[in-house]
């Protein structure tokens, strides 16, 4: 059944058309992800379908009674409103129904078998239904559970005290707690760490309503999803099937097919304007039909790719054998120890992501490396050669009452890239800052565009040492995918830290991790490597763990809030996803199992002890993995075929 529905909706700022003719709808239950170039108009459909803003024309068709729940970017809250009182609004409609079910009870004990009864029970039944829907009886406890998972400690402190991200955190609780028909999130992953965000994916991926989602996490997108909707900048939308990965796939085919229909379209018309200009003799010849429609086709919008930022980097000194280097650094704030014993070393061309919770040190890391917060102890080094450009989070560098042109030109008009130098304002317009937006203040760009221009202005720094902290937030995902690629080639280092784990996937070579109290690991590889080598050292701790401390006693817990089930047969596209690969990733742990066996057969091993050991240990894990994918393997055929 279809819950919302919008047609030919269009809006405009000034001259500007941000989309027009914008038609879709999202049914009960379904899955959206909304995407799109920064200015395409996401945020602003966004208001329109909350109710929040208006557009030019166009219809709205939400269903009877459909509840709606809208999460902006920068979240809202009543003057003096503490954390406690913005949860206790969220669950109001909780409340309402419960009290009306309390007086259906009532009204029910003293009325007579009957009609009036039968109708009263049923209302009741249905009412019973709803308050379930909305997260039944035990909501106080569901409510402090995601504050906590959110690290939100303070019940009581008001919401004007807490930090940006804090805020965030308490929006979000606020909007799972209303459990809506519809839920709109935007950008609802900035300012959280990649533990609460897969943690926010698995809350999102219970809730029984539907969801239109804006984010630039990709995986979180290819977790959640069902459809891809992308705003067309100044047009419509197009709808793509799938979770983000399908949609990258479907749009690929799409464009390779526009470009071959907009190959042949070019031949036809430039035979056809060869023969135009023949004369009259020749026209003469051809029907008037023929004419009009060649005039009409010339007259139409062909095919063009869509024009990405071009984000370069000016070119850097080499650097030498020594870029930074920290041996046991110390950093406490009053009796919180931030740093401890820290040694690290970033070696030239090396990519180091930075992950952990919020609060637990990284951005002072940074700033201890860059010296602009002394460390309490230790030894750090800075190469020679070193220069560093640093991306602050907070986007301090920008001064919001500057033109864009003046706060990227430093009072330069030209700029030296590779072995050309090229006009500033050609740059700009190279990074979608077309000529009348350079004059524009600063502080009336969107989040997307600040971050796109303090990016460009970073690189044009010749530094050979990149510092960025949360420097994918508030990006489209083509910007995202530009700056990939730039971080790739940049022949320098670089150290990272984000959120966004898909980034982290394609761009770091190694992994560091802030554990709290001053703790500071090391992972080599990308995000997914340093995930498998974290569940692997939990695993091991684990079973190192004396029995007696495994068998103490739990501290009991109140019963979890009923979940609403899936419907049977019906897996998320993440379930599904992993069932599709189980057969090769168990196919591949019996190879390694049987590989593992093979060499353990061999007597000629036995003279080493040693590399016995290690072989029968693996060999145990092996099987112990092997064994559990198997039983994962059954829980998917049994959610597939709704029998879990």
């Amino acid at each position: 059944m279809t819950l919302l529905r919008a047609a030919n909706v269009q809006l405009s700022f000034g001259s500007r058309t941000v989309f027009q003719g914008l038609t879709f709808t999202i049914e009960e239950g379904e899955r959206v992800g909304l995407v799109g170039v920064n200015g395409s108009g996401k945020s602003s459909l966004m208001k329109i379908l909350a109710g929040a803003a208006r557009a030019d024309t166009g219809e709205l068709q939400l269903r009877r009674q459909a509840r709606v729940t809208y999460l902006p970017q920068e979240p809202v809250f009543a003057e003096g409103a503490t954390v406690a009182s913005e949860l206790s609004v969220a669950q109001g409609p909780l409340r309402e129904a419960l009290a009306a079910q309390a007086d259906l009870a009532k009204r029910l004990e003293s009325t007579p078998a009957g009609a009036a009864q039968e109708k009263l029970m049923e209302q009741l039944a249905t009412l019973s239904d709803r308050i379930e829907q909305m997260g039944g009886w035990d909501t106080e406890h569901h409510a402090k559970t995601l504050l906590d998972r959110l690290g939100v400690k303070d019940w009581d402190r008001p919401v004007a005290q807490l930090s940006g991200g804090l805020r965030k955190r308490v929006a979000i609780a606020r909007a799972l707690l209303t459990r809506p028909d519809l839920l709109l999130l935007d950008e609802p992953t900035n300012h959280l760490d990649a533990d609460t965000v897969d943690w926010l994916e698995e809350e999102l991926d219970k809730l029984p309503g539907a969801l239109l989602l804006v984010t630039h996490d990709r995986y979180f997108l290819d977790g959640l999803v069902d459809r891809i909707v992308e705003i067309n900048p100044g047009e419509g939308v197009t709808s793509y099937p799938g979770n983000y990965q399908a949609y990258v796939e479907q749009k690929m085919v799409a464009q390779e097919n526009a470009e071959v229909a907009q190959h042949k379209r070019e031949r036809w018309i430039a035979q056809e304007v060869a023969w135009l200009r023949r004369g009259p003799e020749a026209r003469r010849t051809k029907s008037k039909a023929r004419i009009e429609r060649a005039q009409k086709l010339m007259a139409e919008k062909g095919f063009q790719r869509p024009k990405v930022a071009d984000l370069r980097v000016m070119a850097a000194p080499r650097l030498g054998h020594t870029v930074i280097e920290s041996e046991g650094l110390e950093k406490s704030f009053g009796d919180r120890k931030v740093l401890s014993k820290v040694d690290f070393r970033l070696q030239r061309g090396e990519r180091v992501g930075l992950v952990g919770p919020n609060g637990v040190g990284k951005t002072t890391f940074l700033r201890v490396l860059l010296g602009e917060l002394p460390p309490d102890g230790g030894k750090l080094v800075i190469g020679k050669n070193t220069k560093v450009a640093y991306y602050d989070q907070n986007r301090a560098q920008l001064d919001p009452e500057l033109t864009v042109y003046d706060a990227a030109s430093q009072g330069e008009d030209w700029v030296e890239l590779g072995d050309q130098k090229v006009a500033l304002r050609d740059y700009l317009d190279d990074l979608l800052f077309p000529v009348p937006m350079q004059r524009m203040k600063v502080k009336a760009l969107s989040g997307g565009e600040r971050n796109r221009l303090l990016l460009a202005r970073l690189f044009l720094e010749g530094a050979n040492v990149l510092v960025l902290d949360e420097p994918t937030n508030d990006l489209d995902i083509v910007t995202l995918n530009v700056l990939e690629r730039l971080l790739l080639d940049f022949g320098g280092s670089t150290l990272l830290v984000t959120h966004d784990r898909y980034f982290l996937d394609k761009v770091a070579t190694s992994i560091l991790t802030f554990e709290g109290e001053g703790r500071v690991t090391r992972y080599e590889g990308n995000y997914a490597m340093y995930r498998r080598l974290k569940d692997q050292a939990d695993a091991q701790a684990a079973a190192a763990t004396p029995a007696s401390a495994k068998a103490a006693p739990k501290k009991e817990e109140p019963p979890a809030p009923p979940k609403q089930a899936r419907k049977a047969g019906k897996l998320s596209y993440k379930d599904q996803r992993e069932l599709d690969g189980m057969e090769a990733t168990i196919e591949a742990a019996e190879t390694r199992k049987a590989s593992l066996e093979a060499q353990l057969a061999d007597p000629a091993i036995y003279s080493n002890g040693g590399k016995v050991a290690e072989l029968q240990k693996d060999l145990d894990a092996t099987i112990a993995e092997v064994d559990r994918l198997y039983v994962r393997w059954q829980e998917l055929q049994d959610l597939a075929a709704g029998t879990a």
